[in-house]
């Protein structure tokens, strides 16, 4: 049946009290690969309690996050077909190591592509600390591969940063683990996709697909090596497009422009999985 749109765009997603912990800016930070050189310094510094303890600042995709909501059937969504095509990240103070924070997220757009393309669905989540101080927004585009055709609005699109162009000025390569995606999972997106090979072939994959948001999180991890110098509050906004799957044990490949602009891809098959992404920072 096709998708109710009006029910789809006020659907009462639950708001959702996080206190975070030393152990989650760990676990969040192994999951995407940090420490994987334990003689990095600069990389302990985000996976060891016992050092002056750093977060890494793409967790505000994880923080105070509703889970996969979309699989609640109520949505009236495919949700075995759906995949995410974009996010971006607004940081406007440093994230915590510690504390009860707040994630408001909500359904902010639904554009119809027609019968057999799908449709794109937006959504914004504030997180705020205990006092309310506004600490990160995170918006997202989900597409709807089985939803299409609806009768719903054909636009607009919202915009992506333009695609980067040239010889990138740097490129550094993070590989990925086999078990990534179960471990990632732990951050709270238990989506089925990522784990369970039958749901995966239904969904048109040959096996279980790394997370979007775990592949942003390398992508991040390289973004702050090779254009911040591991220093964190040098991020200021960061946005990108998903353009294909990234297969746990595969190797990311960032390249990225002193302007802010980057994509990524995998060097084992040489496909773009990252393009039109910006950093934005100070």
């Amino acid at each position: 049946m096709p998708i109710d749109p009006a029910h789809l765009l006020a659907f009462p997603i639950p708001e959702v009290r996080q206190t975070v912990t030393q152990r989650d800016c760990i676990l969040y930070a192994l999951s995407i690969g940090m420490g994987a050189d334990p003689m990095d310094q600069a990389q302990l510094d985000f996976v060891d309690q016992h050092r002056a303890l750093r977060v890494m600042p793409a967790m505000a995709v994880v923080l105070a996050q509703p889970g996969f909501w979309l699989g609640d059937p109520a949505t009236g969504v495919d949700a075995v077909r759906l995949v995410h095509g974009e996010q971006g990240i607004v940081w406007h103070a440093p994230l915590p190591i510690e504390g009860e924070l707040i994630g408001r997220t909500r359904v902010t757009g639904l554009i119809d592509k027609g019968e057999g393309k799908g449709a794109l669905l937006y959504t914004e989540k504030t997180i705020t600390d205990a006092e309310g101080r506004l600490l990160a927004t995170c918006t997202a585009t989900v597409f709807l591969r089985g939803d299409g055709g609806f009768g719903g609005p054909t636009g607009p699109v919202r915009p992506a940063a333009p695609a980067p162009d040239g010889t990138p000025d740097l490129v550094i390569d993070l590989p990925t683990r086999p078990e990534q995606a179960l471990l990632y999972r732990l951050n709270g997106d238990d989506n089925p996709l990522h784990a369970d090979p039958a749901v995966a072939a239904k969904a048109g994959f040959p096996r279980p697909i790394l997370h979007g948001l775990c592949t942003l999180g390398v992508v991040s991890h390289a973004l702050l090596a090779g254009l911040c110098g591991y220093k964190p509050n040098r991020m200021r906004a960061m946005s990108l497009r998903f353009s294909a799957p990234v297969f746990p044990g595969e190797t990311i490949r960032t390249e990225m422009w002193r302007n802010g602009g980057f994509r990524a891809r995998v060097i084992e098959r040489d496909v773009v999985v990252v393009n039109n992404g910006l950093l934005e920072m100070q």
